[in-house]
């Protein structure tokens, strides 16, 4: 079975991290974007790459946990904890999905519950004291996709070639939109609306254009 990598997004705190999130996916051979909480996302700063990125929808983290564990695959949390291993030692041993903390927090319990272990990125100044999460992203990514040996892509001048565009994607991409589903989204819409979360009038800084105006991870 081929190694396979996936990321896994939840409570990104900023709008635009997303979309360029999906684009160091596609960059560095991911499989899947995993969706947990809010079904939309902004795909601002994607450059098309999400036409070229398969997307799963899950209401809680440990539904996404379930999916992963189905597929023989380990959770790697993306956070200097006690017992974090440098991601340039490729502490990978299989297919590897990895969790992205929020930029300001970091992971929270529930999701540093999930994982099963930890890689940090080695930082070599002083100047700051963490990375953008998209950064992080794309370093882990490029990391495990050496260890994985994925084939580099054809390059042309100084640009790679980009695949052909396929099939625009449709809401199937998603978690199938069940009645239960429905009803559980707007429970937690209502449950998080005080915290603004679902803002609905459409202002550009609104938390509710977020992915991260996300659900609690309930158990459905």
């Amino acid at each position: 079975m081929a190694v396979e990598s996936y990321v896994v997004v939840h409570n990104i705190a900023k709008r635009h991290n997303v979309g360029t999130l999906a684009r160091s996916a596609t960059a560095f051979g991911v499989s899947e974007l995993i969706l947990v909480g809010r079904r939309e996302f902004n795909a601002f700063g994607s450059h098309g790459s999400t036409s070229h990125l398969r997307f799963r929808h899950f209401h809680s983290l440990q539904d996404a946990r379930l999916f992963l564990k189905e597929r023989d695959c380990d959770i790697c949390g993306v956070e200097i904890t006690d017992d974090a291993l440098p991601v340039n030692h490729h502490p990978f041993t299989k297919s590897t999905a990895f969790l992205l903390g929020n930029e300001g927090t970091g992971l929270s319990a529930k999701e540093l519950e999930i994982c099963d272990f930890f890689v940090y990125i080695p930082q070599y100044g002083g100047g700051t004291a963490s990375l953008n999460v998209t950064v992080a992203a794309s370093i882990v990514l490029h990391q495990f996709g050496v260890w994985a040996g994925f084939p580099e892509r054809t390059r042309d001048g100084n640009k790679f070639i980009v695949a052909e565009k396929p099939a625009k994607q449709t809401r199937r991409s998603f978690c199938a939109e069940t009645a239960d589903s429905v009803i559980e989204e707007r429970k937690c819409r209502k449950e998080h609306a005080s915290n603004g979360f679902f803002d609905e009038s459409g202002n550009e800084n609104s938390s509710s254009n977020l992915l991260d105006g996300l659900f609690a991870d309930v158990r459905l």
